[in-house]
C-alpha cells in the first residue's frame, strides 16, 4: 500500500514537472517570437530610415574620389608644364651657345659659312620700357609713351659719330629679333631648314600670308627695322632717348639712321586692304579698378629712381596707351581659356610666353611660335619661378587674367568680350634686374629744356 503512494506521487511529481516544462517552454517560445517579430519589424522600417544618410554618403565618397582624382592631374599638369618650360630654357641656352661657339671656332664648317656672310656686330643695345614681348607694340609709333634708351658701344661708336643726329626729329633703327627661338634653323643648308613660309597674321585673324609681305619676326634674316622719335640728344655721347618705340629691352641695334621725310614718306604708297583695317586691334576702352593706384604706389617706389617716367601718373598713362591696342596673340583670341601661364627666366627676366602653332605678323620680338601666354587657370601649388598660381578661369571670359609687365612691373587685367579692358592691380616681378644708369632723372634736365623750347 504504501510502495502504491509512493509511486503515485512520485508520476504526480514528474507529471507536475513535465507541465512546468513544458509551460516554461512555451513562455520562452511566445517571448522568442515577439523579439523575433520586433526584429523584423525594425530591420523592415530601418532602410527607409537610413537610405537617405547611405546616398548621402555614396555622393560624398563620389566627390572625394573626384577631388582627388583632379588634385592628380592638376600636380600632373603643373609636371607637365615645369618639363616644357625647362625644355625651352634648355634650348634657348643651348642655341645660344651654339652662337657664340660658332663665332669663336675655326673649324672648316665656319669657314664656310663666314665666306658668304658679312660682319655684323650691334653697335648698341636697347634699354626699353618692355620687360617682356608680350605688350611690345606691333608697329612703331602706335604707344607714343613707350621710351627706352638707345646706349652706344663707345668702343665701336664714338662721340663725333653721332654729331648732328639731334637735329632730326626722328630715326630708323635696324636691329636683331634676338629672342627668336628657331635661329638653328638658319644655321642649316636652306633645303633642311624647315623654315615656314607663311606666317599666321593677326589682322586676318589667323589666315597665312607670305612671310615676307608681313613683319613677322620669324624672317630668313631675322633683321627688323623701326622708327622712333628721338628725344633728347645724346647723352655723355653714348646714348638717345627715344619714344614711340616697339623694342623690347635689351634688343641688340645694328644700325641707325636718320628719317627723311621727303624720300621716306612716300605720296601715294598703296597697301592691301587687310592691312588698312586699323581698327580691328584697338579696345573699346581702358579702365583702372579702384584698388589698382596703391597697388601701383607700392611698385612704384621701387622703380621710381630707374624709371624711364617721370611721375606714378605718366607711368599709369603709360599702361593706358599700351592696352588700348588688343596686345593678345591670336590663340588667347580664339580660345582664351585653353591656355596655362608659364613666367620663364631670361637672362634673369622672368619672361612670359604664348603658345601657337605658327608665328604671327608682329614687327617686335615677339615670335607666336612662344610669345606670351598670361592666362592663368592652374589651380595646385606653385613651381620654382616658373608656375605662377592664380585663380582658375570660368567659363566667362570676364574671369581670364592677363597681363603685362613694364619696368619690372606686372600688371594684371582682363578683357570683357565687348572689348572692354579692366585693369585690376600692380606687382613686382621676383628678381627683376634694375639699373639707375639712364633713367628718367639723368634726362629730366634735358626733357624740361627740349619741352620749354617746344
Amino acid at each position: 500500500m504504501a510502495a502504491a503512494s509512493a509511486l503515485r506521487w512520485i508520476k504526480i511529481t514528474a507529471l507536475v514537472a513535465a507541465v512546468a516544462t513544458a509551460a516554461v517552454a512555451v513562455a520562452v517560445a511566445g517571448k522568442s517570437t515577439d523579439m523575433h517579430s520586433l526584429s523584423l519589424s525594425l530591420s523592415c522600417r530601418r532602410p527607409k530610415a537610413t537610405f537617405p544618410l547611405r546616398l548621402a554618403s555614396l555622393h560624398r565618397r563620389r566627390a572625394q574620389q573626384l577631388e582627388s582624382r583632379i588634385r592628380e592631374l592638376e600636380v600632373s599638369l603643373a609636371a607637365a608644364l615645369e618639363k616644357s618650360a625647362s625644355e625651352r630654357r634648355g634650348r634657348t641656352r643651348a642655341q645660344q651657345a651654339l652662337r657664340k661657339v660658332l663665332t669663336e671656332q675655326n673649324s672648316d664648317e665656319f669657314k664656310k659659312v663666314a665666306a658668304s656672310a658679312y660682319p655684323m656686330t650691334p653697335i648698341g643695345t636697347i634699354r626699353s620700357c618692355f620687360s617682356t614681348r608680350n605688350g611690345t607694340p606691333r608697329q612703331p609709333l602706335l604707344v607714343p609713351l613707350a621710351r627706352a634708351c638707345l646706349v652706344f658701344d663707345s668702343g665701336r661708336v664714338p662721340t663725333a659719330a653721332l654729331e648732328g643726329l639731334a637735329e632730326y626729329s626722328h630715326c630708323w633703327i635696324l636691329y636683331v629679333f634676338h629672342l627668336n627661338t628657331d635661329f638653328d634653323k638658319l644655321w642649316r643648308e636652306p633645303s633642311r631648314s624647315k623654315f615656314k613660309a607663311k606666317v599666321r597674321v593677326p589682322r586676318l585673324k589667323g589666315g597665312k600670308m607670305g612671310v615676307l609681305a608681313t613683319r613677322s619676326p620669324h624672317r630668313p634674316c631675322p633683321i627688323g627695322l623701326t622708327v622712333a622719335k628721338i628725344e633728347v640728344e645724346a647723352l655723355d655721347g653714348h646714348a638717345l632717348l627715344l619714344s614711340g618705340v616697339d623694342l623690347v629691352d635689351s634688343t641688340p641695334v645694328l644700325d641707325i639712321k636718320p628719317y627723311l621725310p621727303y624720300s621716306d614718306s612716300i605720296r601715294g604708297a598703296t597697301v592691301p586692304n587687310w592691312v588698312k583695317a586699323d581698327n580691328t586691334l584697338a579696345v573699346a576702352s581702358v579702365r583702372f579698378s579702384p584698388n589698382f593706384s596703391s597697388s601701383l604706389s607700392s611698385c612704384w617706389e621701387e622703380v621710381e629712381k630707374c624709371s624711364l617716367y617721370a611721375s606714378q601718373l605718366e607711368f599709369q598713362n603709360l599702361i593706358r596707351e599700351v592696352l588700348s591696342w588688343d596686345i593678345r596673340s591670336l590663340s588667347q583670341v580664339n580660345d582664351p581659356h585653353n591656355t596655362l601661364v608659364v613666367k620663364e627666366s631670361f637672362n634673369g627676366l622672368l619672361e612670359s610666353e604664348n603658345v601657337a602653332d605658327e608665328p604671327s605678323e608682329i614687327p617686335t620680338k615677339k615670335p607666336e611660335s612662344c610669345n606670351t601666354i598670361l592666362v592663368e587657370n592652374i589651380s595646385g601649388e606653385e613651381s620654382s619661378q616658373t608656375l605662377r598660381k592664380e585663380e582658375p578661369a570660368s567659363s566667362s571670359l570676364n574671369e581670364v587674367v592677363y597681363h603685362l609687365v613694364l619696368e619690372g612691373i606686372d600688371i594684371s587685367y582682363k578683357m570683357a568680350s565687348n572689348a572692354n579692358i579692366l585693369v585690376e592691380k600692380a606687382s613686382m616681378l621676383p628678381d627683376y634686374k634694375r639699373s639707375h644708369h639712364y633713367s628718367y632723372s639723368m634726362w629730366k634736365d634735358k626733357l624740361s629744356i627740349e619741352s620749354f623750347n617746344t
